[in-house]
């Protein structure tokens, strides 16, 4: 079988594309795009890692990388790999509670920082942290190097002044084994302290070739990056697009993708549902608040999408009555959504979490297809996706080429594979529990395989809702219908172990507030507005209305309004937006179980 290397992948990306591409990456500075090229990156790469062995990180030390994503992350990924260090990415929105036990955890021995606010949080908890030598900052903060501080412009030019003493520089750090960690990415679990996932150079190298095999990627290719590079998923998917001679435009933040996309005007783009919803939720939003011929041609527009796309997926010909309204639609409604998204688009990818496949099947029918994929940090990640010939709406893709997946008999999704982790840093039992005596790795996702080897993800095991009375409910597919609603931003269902489940729902403020007020209902805050009956009322109306195809059992008895939505910083979402069902429930636990009494209450008021 073959194996490779990161730093395998990133010297021969930069010999075969250094001159033939206008650059490997951009970045927004000072209000402008500016280039990188391969050659300049390669140098800066090479001059901070030799930075880093003048300070004495050897092979085989970790370091770590607190940022956010920017083209030093990925200069200091690199450079760390050449070094033949360990990288360990941390999320700069973590505390320094949880910075410190990833620090410590990991013992590493130095670490990049992005800001002065990072470079605090690392000094707030330095003192407990015996084996971290060196801090390194993009952005210096004032009296960087009076508080042992060195700058990420020093550490290049450390690296730059000693280049004479080190001609073998690259044949050193293509000499790092396969085997050896490139990396070790803390998952963000729901409960108890993170785990550090060990991955090799081969695990993920494997997986970028495995990628490269699916995704129809060409080096005329351009694409909008948004998402963490903390995370696997963001990570591997910026070493596939080096690989392929792809231009990585680094968004200047998830809240600026909209502006971005039009100045980049990208061919590809991978994100999250999140963005698709968003994306979705805007669009018709504007043609519910148009005229009314502007609502009824959007409708009519998405009623042929829809009859087109269905037939189109089926690999069915196209009637050509069908077609020319199919036109027609596109004239008036998808063009526009084209345009939005700078008009270049020729697939995105979606990754982390479900996308409702009726927002899938409307990008399709507007000639922007979203390929859903599936895996985990520990898988490096990508275990399968949808090919673009042949995507199939509602599942994620049949499994990349070498890996192997089977479903266990309670449901649960195995896979095995070069690309499968080594296990969890300093926690032997936890690797034991996750790759069983045969090498299959327990995914703790429930799915299932169609006749033709596409992959549909049910729920999370551990998120599979339990009533008392016995029945199970998949909480995801429920909350995803609700969300299409334009009254409802966000969605969580409970009730394990409970007697009926109920749904937390965060209003979309910007539909619900004009419609209080047209209502002519007082408030003075989203506090106020959400107590409000007819508030209640409505939201228990717009929820309903999604629900009609669910099973009595499945159908949440109560609807619980919130006042704000989840955040990153309240640890109610994961960076890659994920909601974290655990931390919701502790958070509201006193209005959950308010919610639970009073329901109990009625109960017996019945029963009695």
């Amino acid at each position: 079988m073959t194996t490779g290397t990161l730093t395998e992948l990133f010297f021969t990306s930069v010999d075969r594309y250094q001159g033939n591409r206008p650059a490997a990456m951009r970045a927004k500075m000072g209000g402008t795009w500016q280039a990188i090229s391969h050659q300049e990156l390669a140098d800066r790469v090479v001059a901070v890692s030799l930075g880093l062995r003048e300070l004495g990180i050897a092979p085989g030390d970790r370091v770590s990388i607190l940022s956010e994503t920017r083209p030093e992350w990925a200069i200091a990924d690199y450079a760390c790999l050449c070094a033949r260090a360990a990288d360990v990415p941390i999320y700069p929105t973590l505390t320094p509670r949880q910075t410190e036990y990833i620090l410590k955890d990991s013992g590493a021995a130095g670490v990049f920082c992005s800001t002065p606010e990072q470079v605090a949080k690392v000094a707030e908890i330095r003192g407990n942290l015996p084996a971290l030598r060196h801090v390194i900052a993009f952005d210096a903060p004032p009296g960087a190097q009076r508080d042992g501080v060195m700058t990420f412009a020093e550490l290049e030019a450390k690296g730059r002044a000693v280049a004479a003493k080190h001609p073998r520089v690259r044949e050193e750090a293509l000499a790092v084994s396969p085997d050896a960690i490139a990396t070790l990415i803390y998952t963000s679990g729901t409960t108890g302290d993170p785990k550090g996932v060990i991955l090799t150079h081969n695990n993920i190298w494997s997986n970028v070739q495995a990628a490269l095999e699916v995704m129809p990627l060409t080096a005329d290719d351009e694409c909008l990056a948004m998402l963490p590079l903390s995370h696997v998923y963001e990570r591997m998917v910026d070493y596939t697009l080096m690989r392929a001679g792809v231009i990585i435009n680094y968004a200047e933040s998830f809240d600026k993708v909209a502006a971005n996309l039009g100045e980049v005007r990208p061919s590809i783009v991978l994100s999250v549902p999140r963005l698709y919803e968003k994306v979705y939720a805007r669009v018709l939003e504007n043609a519910l608040s148009g005229s009314a011929v502007k609502r009824k041609i959007f409708f009519w527009a998405r009623r042929v999408g829809d009859d087109w796309a269905t037939l189109k997926l089926d690999q069915r010909p196209i009637p050509g009555g069908l077609a020319f309204l199919h036109a027609i639609a596109d004239r008036l409604v998808f063009s526009k959504l084209r345009a939005r998204t700078g008009g270049r688009i020729r697939f995105f990818i979606s990754g982390s979490a479900p996308l409702s496949p009726e927002i899938a099947k409307f990008f399709f029918s507007a000639g922007l297809p979203v390929l859903e994929g599936y895996g985990l940090t520990e898988t490096s990640p990508v275990l399968t996706l949808n090919p673009l010939t042949r995507p199939r709406i509602g599942s994620v893709g049949p499994v990349v080429p070498g890996v192997q997946l089977k479903i266990a008999a309670d449901g649960e999704i195995l896979a095995k594979g070069p690309n499968i982790m080594q296990g969890y840093w300093n926690k032997p039992e936890a690797t034991a529990e996750a790759i069983d005596a045969e090498g299959w790795f327990h995914t703790g996702d429930i799915g299932e395989l169609d006749q033709d080897g596409y992959l549909k993800i049910t729920d999370r095991k551990k998120d599979l809702i339990k009533t008392a009375g016995g029945k199970y409910i998949a909480p995801q597919p429920i909350e995803n219908q609700v969300k299409l609603n334009k009254f409802v931003a966000n969605a969580v269902l409970l009730g394990d172990k409970r007697k009926f489940s109920i749904i937390l729902v965060v209003p979309s403020f910007e539909a619900l507030e004009p419609w209080a007020t047209a209502e002519g209902l007082r408030f003075g805050s989203r506090r106020e507005l959400v107590a409000l009956p007819a508030v209640r009322q409505k939201m228990e109306t717009e929820v309903d209305s999604m629900l009609g195809d669910l099973a009595r059992f499945e159908r949440p008895k109560k609807v619980v309004l919130l006042e704000q939505d989840f955040t990153i910083e309240s640890g109610e979402l994961t960076p890659t937006l994920k909601v974290k069902r655990r931390v919701v429930e502790k958070n509201y636990q006193s209005i959950i179980d308010a919610t639970y009494a009073e329901g109990d209450a009625l109960t017996a008021g019945v029963e009695g």
